[in-house]
């Protein structure tokens, strides 16, 4: 799959610890540097805003980030299904060619629509935890289901996705979707040269629309 690596994307999709991860990527700092748009909710969403985290590459370059909207998620198995958060997450992913690092030690996948598939699909799983499931097992448990989810994120053309065309700026764009029983994932691509990806649960997808954030620092607290 054209993507970015997986080692690392759960904290770039805003849905893994932060240890290790420099401050400037985790406040609105990291997100002034990205030389794209940022992309949230449109403006029919009235609810609250925040930021997550973005990813960067080894030389400093942002290259990703997720803005959130609604209640803030956190993982708590013992919640039941009527009183976990609801929340919209929303994922712009640069778009890129395949290219070198850098520092010249390596090189770096092309990023597409499954680029911001993936990182959605392992953000959603980042706050989910079956209840039946021991703490020390959850581990075990996550990596199972991001591999699933990089794998079903390599085929948005398999029989897992469908499609449905949502607003993106004002215009009806294409996405590919998906429901499981943790929430929804989609993504497509748009016209400002940035890759969409949304991840969410307890509010419907397909009343959503996106568009561009004019000042990122809005979502800052």
């Amino acid at each position: 799959m054209e993507t970015t690596s997986r080692a690392g994307t759960r904290d770039a999709a805003g849905s893994a610890k932060a240890g290790g991860v420099p401050a400037a990527l985790r406040t609105v700092e990291g997100y002034l540097r990205a030389p794209f748009p940022w992309y949230g909710l449109d403006g029919a969403f009235n609810g609250p805003r925040w930021l997550m985290q973005v990813g960067a590459t080894a030389d400093g370059a942002v290259r990703h980030g997720a803005t959130g909207h609604g209640e803030e998620p956190s993982i708590r198995p013992e919640a039941s299904a009527a009183h976990r958060e609801r929340f919209a997450v929303v994922v712009t992913v640069a778009t890129s060619p395949e290219r070198r690092t850098g520092d010249g030690t390596g090189h770096l996948d092309a990023t597409t629509a499954s680029s911001a598939a993936w990182l959605a699909g392992s953000g959603l799983l980042a706050f989910t935890w079956p209840p039946q499931l021991d703490h020390a097992l959850r581990d075990n448990w996550l990596d199972q289901q991001t591999e699933a989810a990089f794998e079903l994120a390599d085929d948005l053309e398999g029989p897992e996705w469908t499609t449905l065309s949502l607003p993106v700026d004002a215009e009806p764009t294409p996405f590919h979707y998906r429901e499981s029983e943790f929430g929804w994932v989609l993504a497509g691509s748009t016209r400002r040269g940035v890759h969409l990806g949304a991840y969410g649960r307890g509010m419907s997808p397909y009343g959503l629309g996106f568009s561009v954030i004019e000042d990122i620092r809005t979502y800052a607290p």
